[in-house]
């Protein structure tokens, strides 16, 4: 029997994948296409999930070192200026996602994990001790048993629709987007902001979300060749019959937008170059993340717009989120209600990326009311708390679970403390391991009984906080600000270690 089958061999599905061979149990992925697309869903990484990467050694893989947050984003196609917040917690990492999927293939791989490609999951059946899945793959079909199985498999899950979970939501049909990888000629470049200069509309920025009554327009000078990407409202229905897209549907597609034939050329490179049309917008949130053994992580469990990137931000740290506590659960010292905690904790998360995503469509509509809430609300960007409002909501830095104590830091994103030996957090989390950073140096006795689940980390950071009990997902556990802590924070310690990785080997 498999401790754990995970059905796709997405980023969501690998990067689970790698968190539960690093505590040591052996998942099974099983991805019905036979090899990787190469298609380019997503074109960067964007907010707490750049860190998480960072955090596990992944980042450096990519991009090198972890670079500071943006000085500037977008949001609704408005201009984001990020140095009007006290605290700036939005890093972007401008890799495409088919890179992404590559090295945690590669990752994974090197962790042991077995990846059956074009072998598909067709149904299954469970009961108190085990999932039973029936599979076909180029040998025909066979049947596996597993203690847990896992959706990772998008918008359109298998999993999801065999173990009978809902999924409620909405389709809006009035938009039309078109993205191509193409190149303009060299004198619509604009040299000092890397946009470009068209005609009645002056310059419009790299990477801006540039809105017109018409429509919206992007223009994406990534390293590898730009991206141009279109939005449109349309009333018509989308043809049975709709013929593939070509470069003339995008340029069409602009002029339409911009009011300007923007000449476009073929793609250099040997690609693949990206040419999609997709119509409609997809809002939908499953009614429930777990059916007894079988869980939900990613797209299988959350669909919604692309506006401001999100989908990558949110689904790697479900993967995080789930990975340890599943792992946990296999082992056998997940306390009571352990693996509850994913859905109580994740959804929260996903229904407020569908909030912005949807307030965000809402701002890039057409029409003159929409044009006048987006005067309104430029003004209200201009506002220092707004900013940071925004800043944490895009980024996920807003994120607080559940805390055990009245501590500021307790249940959010642990800082990137760096030890005054020059130590990274980020060095220390590699492995995935519960940590206890103890700069008091008092703690070390409260830790007995768990020291085969949390390692204790001595030393000291800069900071308010003299001790904190991290997770392997990188939020903080438990924390105090006391140069010798008491009675009443070392009992907070010790339920906090209780409460998220079991009773201690002693009791």
């Amino acid at each position: 029997m498999e401790d754990v089958v995970i059905a796709g061999a997405g980023p969501n599905g690998l990067m689970l994948a790698c968190e539960l061979a690093l505590t040591g149990v052996r998942p099974l992925v099983l991805e019905r296409l036979p090899e990787p697309t190469g298609e380019n869903r997503a074109n960067g990484l964007v907010g707490q999930v750049v860190r998480l990467l960072d955090r596990r050694g992944l980042h450096e893989r990519l991009a090198g070192p972890l670079g500071p947050p943006a000085p500037t984003f977008v949001f609704g196609a408005m201009l984001l200026d990020l140095t009007l917040a006290e605290r700036n917690s939005l890093n972007v990492l401008g890799v495409p996602q088919r890179r992404v999927e590559a090295m945690l293939n590669e990752r994974a791989a090197e962790l042991g994990v077995e990846i059956r490609r074009g072998h598909e999951l067709t149904g299954l059946t469970q009961d108190a001790d085990a999932v039973s899945l029936d599979v076909t793959g180029p040998g025909g079909a066979y049947r596996l048993d597993a203690r847990y199985l896992v959706g990772a498999d998008g918008g359109r899950s298998v999993t999801r629709k065999l173990a009978g979970i809902g999924f409620p939501g909405a389709t809006e049909d009035r938009t039309l987007s078109c993205t191509a990888n193409a190149t303009v000629p060299a004198e619509f470049a604009d040299p000092e902001s890397g946009g470009l200069r068209v005609p009645g509309h002056g310059v419009i920025p790299p990477f801006f979300h540039y809105r017109t009554e018409a429509g919206l327009f992007v223009y994406a000078p990534f390293p590898a060749g730009p991206l141009i990407s279109t939005t449109e409202w349309a009333d018509d229905e989308e043809p049975a019959d709709e013929p593939p897209m070509t470069l003339d549907d995008q340029r069409a597609s602009v002029r339409r937008v911009l009011g300007f034939d923007l000449p476009l050329g073929a793609p250099g490179g040997d690609g693949p170059h990206l040419l999609r049309r997709l119509r409609g917008r997809n809002t939908r949130l499953a009614d429930r993340f777990r059916e007894g053994r079988v869980l939900l992580v990613g797209d299988a469990a959350h669909v919604h717009s692309a506006i401001g990137g999100p989908g990558l931000n949110l689904g790697l740290q479900d993967a995080a989120g789930l990975g340890w506590k599943l792992a946990a659960t296999v082992r056998g010292w997940a306390p009571a209600g352990l693996l509850d905690t994913y859905e109580s904790e994740r959804r929260s998360v996903a229904e407020r990326v569908v909030m912005h995503t949807q307030a965000q469509s809402a701002l890039i509509s057409p029409g003159r009311d929409v044009t006048a809430l987006r005067e309104l609300f430029g003004e209200l960007l201009r506002l220092p708390g707004t900013v940071q409002h925004i800043t944490d909501l895009m980024s996920g830095a807003d994120v607080r679970y559940e805390p055990g104590t009245d501590h500021p830091l307790d249940g959010r994103w642990a800082p990137d403390l760096v030890l005054d030996d020059g130590t990274r957090l980020a060095e220390l989390t590699a492995t995935a391991r519960p940590l206890l950073l103890d700069f008091t140096g008092s703690l070390g006795d409260e830790l007995r009984g768990w020291t085969d689940r949390v390692d204790l980390v001595p030393g000291h950071a800069p900071g308010d906080a003299t001790a904190l009990l991290v997770r392997p997902d990188g939020y903080v556990a438990w924390a105090t600000s006391s140069a010798e802590p008491d009675g009443t924070d070392r009992k907070a310690l010790r339920a906090a270690l209780e409460r998220w990785f079991g009773h201690p080997l002693d009791a």
